[in-house]
């Protein structure tokens, strides 16, 4: 077992996040300039698994009163609104000689926290058809098929509601 700490990233994290991001995603992952802007604007949803001293895991995301999170834009962070009802993730991502680990378990643990914490509504994301039951372990509903075609790719909505 790895011993890791779960944090809130700070903006010495940019470069640990962009190696972990770049590591974990193709051509769907953030820029160092969006993670950079995503540190900046809204620290509070962006948490990171940390080993040693070194970024191996993160968790990371937006806050808006939207329902359809299908806009670009906002992984630029623009329509961003901080006390927005709903988080919006934009990746979970651990680097691959970590995985296996119940890293993503922990990141995903905490940041349905801190979401409540804020008072938050709802977690939304999109994913690949294949990750679909691995958000539902954490019970995500699935929300039909995504209009995104972000990076090229086939996404489906799935949700987690925080308030009954």
């Amino acid at each position: 077992m790895v011993d890791i700490n779960i944090r809130q990233v700070n903006k010495h994290d940019v470069d640990g996040c962009y190696r972990t991001e770049s590591a974990c995603y193709t051509s769907d992952g953030a820029t160092r300039e969006k993670i950079l802007k995503r540190t900046e604007l809204f620290p509070e949803g962006f948490l990171i698994a940390e080993s040693g001293g070194r970024i191996i895991g993160l968790i990371n995301s937006a806050s808006t009163d939207k329902e359809d999170i299908t806009d670009e834009k906002l992984k630029d962070m623009v329509g961003h609104v901080k006390d927005g009802r709903n988080m919006v993730i934009f990746s979970l991502a651990v680097l691959p000689e970590f995985q296996g680990n119940g890293i993503s378990k922990q990141l995903m643990a905490g940041f349905i926290e801190v979401s409540k914490a804020l008072k938050k509504e709802k977690i939304l994301l999109i994913c690949k058809s294949e990750l679909i039951p691995y958000y539902q372990n954490y019970g995500f509903s699935y929300g039909g098929k995504s209009k995104s075609k972000h990076g090229g790719f086939e996404w489906y909505e799935m949700y987690l509601l925080l308030k009954v």
